[in-house]
């Protein structure tokens, strides 16, 4: 269990002072490189398949700098991998994960102490989650309700400063559940109100960034409709759903939560009724706004699609244009826009530069897909 509200205080407090100290020295240290404009770094883990669809997929950063997500090898099996800040990279397989095709470990989450959280596929094509420790030791473990056929189980993706590590898991029925694990291996399990009971439906929170340092969850549910709806969870355990105004209630329209700030704020993906994608962000207040960036189109799957949201209200996510090619986007706390692409992404359909997520020195990551359709991961840093 948390050890107490001024704990979480005290952490948050650190944490964010560390945090603040990094990013100001980034700046005072490389005045030339701002100056210069942003320096894009490849990110090839060695091992990685070069075939299409295969490659490297960064997901998370901390505020060090440390990155983890995983690679496609050349026989189409996942790995983790983790990036010191000094750039080594460390590839690793949680004990029991499959080595057959589409198979095997993938890495999510990272935290402040480079501990990380995923899940893996085991050779009955069952989910169950794992943490990496800092030592780089590797526990398993399995929300409890979790089902045991294939194609069910356990899904972990958040892992905050304190050591709680949020998902979701899948039952017997296949419908899903999110979690929340304490550091001792307790869990609380939660469905959000209004979430379907059928196949397929419920409750996750499945992205890199849907716990914060308070224990606050964002993530989204599928109803009896197949329609998606947002939520926010205290860490008291108190549930509110929400939707953006302009969000479809067709099948898989809706609101997709992406993440959440230190301050409860809440970046959405919102899908409207004619399968186009906006940007919204909600505020802890219930207050919202909602954005476009100029350039993304308005067909169906096209549009603006933010993948995360900083502590300070930064949005990094991509939009797709009207040639389905993708583009990097940045959206500052001011409301501000700024589009990027990184050099070598391919320019055909399907193809282009997707960002996932950011730190507070400026640095963010992601992959692109060439022009051959290969994954490469990327850093792009002031």
């Amino acid at each position: 269990m948390r050890n107490g509200r001024g704990h979480v205080e005290s952490s948050n407090s650190n944490y964010r002072k560390t945090a603040l100290c990094l990013a100001l020295c980034a700046l005072l240290m490389s005045p030339t490189t701002i100056a210069n404009g942003p320096k894009f770094t490849t990110l090839d883990v060695p091992g990685a398949g070069t075939a299409g669809g295969q490659g490297t997929f960064p997901v998370g950063i901390n505020a060090v700098g440390e990155i983890t997500g995983w690679y496609i090898d050349e026989n189409d099996v996942k790995h983790g991998f983790l990036r010191t800040a000094l750039g080594k990279i460390e590839t690793f397989d949680a004990p029991g994960a499959a080595t057959s095709p589409k198979l095997g470990t993938f890495s999510f989450g990272i935290n402040l102490k480079g501990e990380v959280t995923g899940f893996y596929w085991d050779a009955n094509k069952v989910q169950h989650g794992f943490l990496r420790t800092s030592q780089g030791s590797v526990i398993t473990f399995d929300a409890p309700g979790a089902g045991t056929e294939p194609d069910l189980g356990t899904f972990a993706a958040n892992i905050n400063i304190e050591g709680e590590i949020a998902g979701g898991y899948t039952d017997p029925n296949g419908v899903s559940h999110g979690f929340l694990r304490y550091p001792n291996g307790v869990f609380i399990t939660f469905d959000a109100p209004g979430a379907g009971t059928g196949s397929g439906q419920g409750t996750s929170t499945t992205l890199p960034d849907n716990l914060n340092a308070a224990g606050e969850i964002s993530g989204i549910y599928l109803d009896a409709n197949n329609a998606y709806h947002s939520f926010f969870r205290s860490g008291a355990g108190a549930i509110t759903a929400f939707d953006a105004p302009n969000a479809g209630t067709g099948p898989y329209q809706g609101s997709i939560a992406e993440g959440i700030s230190s301050t409860g704020a809440i970046a959405v993906d919102a899908i409207d009724a004619n399968n186009v994608n906006h940007g919204f962000l909600r505020f802890r207040n219930g207050s919202s706004t909602a954005f476009d960036v100029v350039g993304a189109g308005s067909g169906p799957g096209q549009g603006t699609l933010p993948s995360t949201i900083d502590d300070v209200g930064g949005i990094p996510g991509f939009y797709i244009d009207a040639n389905n090619v993708s583009h990097g986007f940045f959206r500052t706390h001011l409301g501000v826009i700024s589009t990027f692409d990184v050099p070598g992404a391919g320019t055909g359909t399907g193809q282009g530069t997707f960002p996932a997520s950011d730190n507070l020195q400026g640095t963010f990551i992601g992959w692109y897909l060439d022009a051959n359709n290969v994954v490469h991961g990327f850093l792009r840093q002031p």
